[in-house]
């Protein structure tokens, strides 16, 4: 289980690595155009395309983050209630894990901003 995890991490950051590549190589592009006066027929079509593509992406990158923040908090939800049962039956390793959880929150909550409203 541990090895499916270092390998997919492994290929995530290379992928994100790559990606990161790709948009340091379009975005000065972006920007010359941008700023570019005058420019040409073609040069405002690729400015175009390149700012459609743009957009694209940052839509993908919020569904991506969304769904991340949505996982984890529910599963941390999902974990921190179980753990409560259990503590309030006696179980003294769930609540230390639960009184962990229930400070770190504590904290999340005072520290950053916790409702994302998009």
């Amino acid at each position: 289980m541990m090895m499916d995890f270092n390998r997919n991490k492994e290929a995530l950051n290379r992928e994100l690595e790559q990606f990161i590549e790709i948009l340091n190589e379009l975005l000065p592009r972006y920007s010359m155009l941008l700023r570019k006066t005058p420019i040409s027929e073609e040069e405002l079509q690729e400015l175009g395309e390149i700012e459609h593509f743009l957009i694209e992406v940052n839509a993908k990158i919020t569904g991506i983050k969304n769904v991340l923040e949505e996982d984890l908090f529910g599963h941390s939800i999902d974990l921190y209630y179980k753990l409560k049962a259990k503590a309030l039956k006696g179980d003294l390793n769930a609540r230390r894990k639960w009184e962990r959880m229930r400070e770190n929150f504590h904290e999340t909550l005072l520290n950053e901003p916790f409702v994302n409203w998009n």
